[in-house]
């Protein structure tokens, strides 16, 4: 079938996924920069620009990669049988061309840019989401975006190490608090789509395991992701009303976790998923005027 325009694969980046990888990596900027030289609270237009630019074509050649990789069960499902991949509007072949050449450009930016450490940890992050995650994990284990979530929480090392070359407490606490976050926010959306992922064959958590068990699983990450949150605060030396906002939105995001095992657990879930995008999307704007104000 032919290419129809650049549409379709723009589609293989999923940027909407896109979008939370450069809330994280923009507060790890600006907290970089703040830490490296209390001088400065604006990374440089020319580093920001460049981190955001070449971290949104990392992330949109490993969401193509994943997309060819999956075509067969993005088939089976209502949630991605639309893909370009699956309705013929680009073949495989090109598809490939495309993620490759995004993850190539993506690698010359960071390391004309931007710093060495940086361009290293991009690769990594792309070699980890597709073969440890997509092909290694998905398909063999529950416990698959737990691990596979890693990849998810390199934008804020990419995004520090973009900046100073090198990594720091605060930096390594921002990674544990999106490892934390990562399952909750996609089991939610798991419970919502578990019999999408059951005709695909993909054991996602809420798939084989009962919904109390899910929830628990949901709390144990909570709980890490808060902490996490409250470390990376003291790290950054972030002033009190900060801490009480964040304080305020993990007890939302925790209200929205207690209803998941009421009868309607699908509309429940539905808005804890949302309710984790306001938490990170809050979060990373506070981090950012924590700095400006500081």
């Amino acid at each position: 079938m032919t290419q129809r325009g650049v549409a379709p694969y723009i589609a293989l980046m999923k940027l909407r996924v896109v979008e939370l990888l450069l809330v994280t990596t923009l507060p790890a900027l600006f907290l970089a920069t703040y830490a490296s030289n209390h001088a400065h609270k604006y990374p440089s237009l020319k580093l920001t620009l460049a981190t955001l630019i070449g971290g949104t074509l990392a992330a949109g050649a490993s969401n193509a990669f994943n997309m060819i990789i999956e075509v067969d069960s993005d088939r089976k499902m209502k949630r991605t049988d639309k893909r370009p991949l699956v309705s013929g509007e680009i073949t495989v072949q090109a598809a490939f061309g495309f993620a490759l050449a995004l993850a190539i450009l993506s690698l010359v930016i960071f390391f004309i840019f931007t710093t060495l450490w940086a361009t290293a940890l991009t690769l990594i992050a792309i070699i980890f989401y597709v073969f440890v995650y997509t092909i290694g994990l998905k398909r063999r284990t529950s416990q698959n975006i737990v691990w596979g979530g890693i990849a998810g929480c390199m934008p804020v090392l990419i995004g520090w190490a973009a900046v100073t070359n090198s990594l720091s407490l605060t930096a390594w606490l921002f990674f544990l608090l999106i490892f934390f976050w990562t399952p909750p926010h996609f089991w939610a959306l798991a419970i919502k789509y578990k019999d999408d992922y059951a005709a695909a064959g993909i054991p996602m958590l809420p798939v084989v395991a009962s919904i109390k068990s899910v929830q628990r699983q949901m709390w144990l990450h909570t709980v890490g992701m808060i902490a996490a949150s409250l470390g990376v605060l003291a790290s950054a030396h972030m002033p009190v009303w900060i801490w009480a906002i964040t304080i305020l939105i993990g007890l939302g995001f925790i209200v929205q976790l207690i209803k998941i095992d009421s009868a309607d657990s699908g509309a429940a879930a539905a808005k804890l998923f949302q309710w984790s995008i306001t938490y990170l999307s809050v979060y990373s704007l506070l981090l950012v005027i924590g700095v400006l104000v500081a």
